[in-house]
Order: structure tokens, then C-alpha cells, then sequence
């Protein structure tokens, strides 16, 4: 099915004005304030190649967090193929879905929050958008902390006497030590600067970004491996645990695990898609950044976490304590400032854009897409993230809680697009407050969403929060997605267009 797309014409004013010389919006005289800014309306030109998208998976895969999740597969108890197998799978999933999560956005070329307008109401988008921004808050927080950490390697190796200043004990505010402040606030400002520059910016950067994480890990596995020989180097990193039937549940989780740590950049992946320039380039790129891209980097990931056995005398599956290991001062400054790098480039492609358009669409004419970005760094500071960090209880609650909307918010996008919609979208409903338009429903919130989001919400946090259905956490977005998918698909069954 093809979509029904209404587009104004390239010289498409503002409410009469001329637009901007250097605007790439298609703001037509009958959008509503309300509802439309530069950052939400439709695209004039739409640029991103299958390199764009693929460098965008890049900049998602290759930091910190995703060196540690893939690692910690292979430390399950399965065998290196079974871990590979689970690997393989989870991510063609998110390849899947996120070729789902696509294609509306790159067709109309409109943001994440705009597209839910059609499933939830030209108001009632605003619900997904806030879910969604206070989880990239919250992660932006996390990450930055993190990259943060490469900064402190980078300082105290060469400049040891600051150690004092790293002592939150000695100098510490709220929790982190003095060094740690300035560490991160470093950090903060570096991604806020690249951040402030906009989407060309941010394409630029994660060209390059995640390419040259490539580079520098491929030299880090490569000296360790020479140190350690290739004989001593086991990719069993936990011992086989599991044989035959066993290995399925653990394979499982395994694949359930890799489609949440993506499942949010996946939820608001049409931030991006809309830059592509047809959905055969973004299907492309998926394909490269995703399944290829992953594989080679958990296989990259696996084998300098087992060459540091041999190598330190220890397991070291975070690649900031491996790199300040180094007796190199070379070393030490490459691979920090490479993480630091590879930090800031999946915080901006998944805590950054995300919520600058979420909470831009709160309020179009008040918030722009920088302040929107702004209001989530700062946000971030004061959730004081290392201390979030380091009580993983609290993080795991909080994160996992909030993580089981994502699951139902897609259900419900996907089952709206392709179920009840069969893949047309109204451009201009999606900019009109009128009461005639086809996404104002009642008062600009559909009912039906909302009561399919409250349920199939509900369920993946009770398998979080209640400890005898706590089997079942692991599969909370696959358990949100589903019931939000068929809740949303019955209650309309009776007005599919």
C-alpha cells in the first residue's frame, strides 16, 4: 500500500510569512502554532544516504554501554556460537522493526512525536513524546557519566597528583568528586556544542565518529591479542554452563536482552529515518549498521575481553579500565579520548535528538528543537546520574519501569500505520487543531490509545515490580509491544480505512 502523503510546495510559507532562506521545513498557511515549529513540520529536502543511517547504527553500537552488554552475553554460560546465534537473531529483530518504525516517518517526513499524532491525537502525541524524552533523560545522565569516566582515566594518568581531587571523600559535592564534576561537565558541554549545531552537525559527526571507534578498538583487540597469543585466548569468557535444551531459555534472554538495550533509539528511530532519501537507503543502512555492524563488533568486543585474562591476569569487560591498564601514555590518550567520542556519539543519536523533538512538540512555539535538547541535559544533571549509577537497584527500577511504555507506545504506532491505516497518513491533519480533522478525536486525544497503552503498560511493570512474575522482565517490551499491537488493533477494528 502506498502512502497518502500531502506536502506543500517547496516555497510553502509560514502563516504567510516567506519562510527562512536556509529553512528545509514545509510550513503551510493553515498549520496551527499549536502544533508546528521549523524542527516538527514536513521536510522540503530529505538527504541521508544508506551511509548516514549505517554511521547512525555505528554511533548507537560502538560505546561504552554496548561494549559491556556484548561482553556480558558471552559471559551467560552458553558457547561462543550460541551466544552468536542470540546475537544474530536479537538484532535482525530490531532490524525488522525498526524497517517497521521507518517507513512512516521517512514517507512523510515528519519527527517521532509528529508521526504519533495519527495513533494518539494532534494532542495526545504529547504522552508517547514525554515518555520517551523522560527516558532519554535519564540515559543521557547515565552516559555522560560514563564517557566521564575515560575523561578521569585520561586526566589522572597524566596528571597523577590530582588523585586527592578524585576522592569524593576528600572533594566531593552530591556525590561525585571534584575531578568528577569537571570530568563531567567536560563531557556535557562537548555533546551540548554538537548538539547546538544541529542535525548537519550531527550527521558529520557520527560519519566519522563511529568509523574511527572502529579503527581504535581493531588496534587495541590486534596489541592484545599479540601480547596474549591467540592460543591462550578462550571466547568462553564464563565457562559453558548450558548444553543441548538447557541453552534455550538462557539463549532467550539472551536475544531479549539485545532488542531492549536497543529498544529505545528503535521507538523513536523515525527522528532519524525522516533525513533518509527513500526507504530502500534507510532499509539499506539498517542492514549494514545492524546485523553486519553488530556481529562484527560483539566478535571484536568478545575477543579483547578475553585477550585481557591472559594479557592483566584479570577479566576486564569495561574498555576504560583496559585502556587505563596500558603502560602507554599513547595508548591511554587514544583509547579514552576514543570512548569519550564513541559516549557522545550514541548519547546525541539516542538521549539527545530524542527528546529535543519530544518536548518540542509539547509546546511548539515555546520550545524550539535546541531548547527541547537543553531542558534534557539539564535535566540530567540534576537527576545526579552517578548516583543513579551506582545503586543499580534504584536504576534498575526506574529505567526498567519507564522502559516497559516503550514497548506498548511501538505496539501501538505499528498496529495505527500499517493495521488500521494501511499505511496513509494525512500530512496536513497532522498540523490542524479543527474538530473536523482526522487526528483530533475527542478534544485532540483518541481514547483508544490510551486505553490500550494503560493495560499493556501495566503488565511488563508488574513483571518487573512483582517478584514472582519477575521471569517474565526480561520480555517486558516484547510483552508491552504485543498487547499494545493487538489491544489497539481490536478497538479499532470497526473503522479501518
Amino acid at each position: 500500500m502506498s502512502t497518502v502523503v500531502s506536502q506543500a510546495p517547496a516555497g510553502a510559507s509560514e502563516a504567510g510569512h516567506a519562510p527562512h532562506a536556509e529553512s528545509n521545513a514545509l510550513i503551510k498557511p493553515g498549520y496551527h502554532p499549536r502544533l508546528t515549529n521549523e524542527d516538527l513540520a514536513p521536510l522540503r529536502k530529505q538527504t541521508w544516504g544508506q551511509y548516514n543511517i549505517f554511521a547512525f547504527w555505528m554511533s548507537d553500537v560502538h560505546s561504552v554501554g554496548g561494549y559491556i552488554t556484548a561482553g556480558s552475553l558471552f559471559a551467560l554460560g552458553l558457547s561462543s556460537w550460541q551466544v552468536l546465534v542470540s546475537l544474530l537473531v536479537g538484532i535482525v529483530i530490531v532490524q525488522f522493526f525498526c524497517n517497521l518504525v521507518a517507513k512512516p516517518s521517512q514517507v512523510t517526513g515528519v519527527p517521532y512525536p509528529v508521526v504519533c499524532r495519527a495513533p494518539f491525537g494532534v494532542l495526545g502525541a504529547n504522552i508517547p513524546a514525554i515518555i520517551r524524552g523522560l527516558i532519554a533523560v535519564a540515559w543521557y545522565g547515565v552516559q555522560t557519566y560514563l564517557a566521564s569516566a575515560a575523561f578521569m582515566v585520561l586526566a589522572l594518568h597524566l596528571f597523577p597528583n590530582l588523585a586527592p581531587y578524585a576522592d569524593v571523600a576528600q572533594h566531593g559535592f552530591v556525590g561525585l568528586s571534584a575531578l568528577g564534576w569537571v570530568a563531567f561537565m567536560v563531557m556535557w558541554v562537548l555533546q551540548a556544542f554538537v548538539f547546538w549545531h544541529g542535525m548537519e552537525a550531527i550527521r558529520k559527526f557520527i560519519d566519522w565518529a563511529g568509523p574511527a571507534v572502529y579503527v581504535v578498538m581493531a588496534v587495541l583487540c590486534g596489541w592484545l591479542v599479540w601480547k596474549a597469543g591467540w592460543s591462550k585466548i578462550d571466547l568462553n569468557l564464563g565457562g559453558i554452563k548450558f548444553q543441548g535444551w538447557d541453552a534455550l531459555p538462557v539463549m532467550l534472554s539472551a536475544i531479549a536482552l539485545v532488542v531492549s538495550y536497543f529498544s529505545g533509539p528503535m521507538l523513536n528511530f523515525g527522528d532519524f529515518s525522516r533525513y533518509g532519501k527513500s526507504f530502500d537507503a534507510v532499509k539499506k543502512g539498517n542492514f549494514w549498521g545492524l546485523p553486519i555492524n553488530f556481529v562484527f563488533f560483539s566478535l571484536l568486543t568478545v575477543i579483547t575481553t578475553a585477550a585481557t585474562l591472559p594479557v592483566f591476569g584479570e577479566l576486564i569487560t569495561d574498555p576504560v579500565h583496559t585502556v587505563g591498564k596500558i603502560d602507554s601514555t599513547t595508548a591511554v590518550v587514544l583509547g579514552a579520548l576514543t570512548f569519550m567520542i564513541a559516549t557522545i556519539g550514541i548519547n546525541i543519536v539516542a538521549n539527545f535528538v530524542s527528546p529535543a523533538f519530544d518536548f518540542s512538540n509539547v509546546a511548539p512555539q515555546h520550545i524550539s528543537w535546541r531548547t527541547g535538547g537543553m531542558i534534557a541535559a539539564v535535566g540530567s544533571v540534576f537527576l545526579t546520574p552517578w548516583n543513579l549509577y551506582n545503586s543499580p537497584e534504584v536504576i534498575h527500577y526506574t529505567l526498567d519501569v519507564l522502559g516497559s511504555f516503550i514497548g506498548p507506545l511501538f505496539g501501538i504506532l505499528i498496529a495505527d500505520y500499517y493495521i488500521v491505516r494501511k499505511q496513509r497518513i494525512d500530512v496536513d491533519a497532522l498540523y490542524t487543531m479543527s474538530p473536523k480533522g482526522e487526528y483530533w478525536y475527542s478534544g485532540g486525544y483518541n481514547p483508544k490509545a490510551i486505553q490500550a497503552l494503560v493495560p499493556s503498560a501495566l503488565v511488563p511493570i508488574l513483571c518487573v515490580m512483582v517478584p514472582v512474575l519477575r521471569g517474565g522482565a526480561n520480555y517486558a517490551w516484547f510483552i508491552g509491544m504485543a498487547l499494545g499491537f493487538v489491544i489497539y488493533a481490536l478497538l479499532n477494528r470497526s473503522n479501518k480505512t
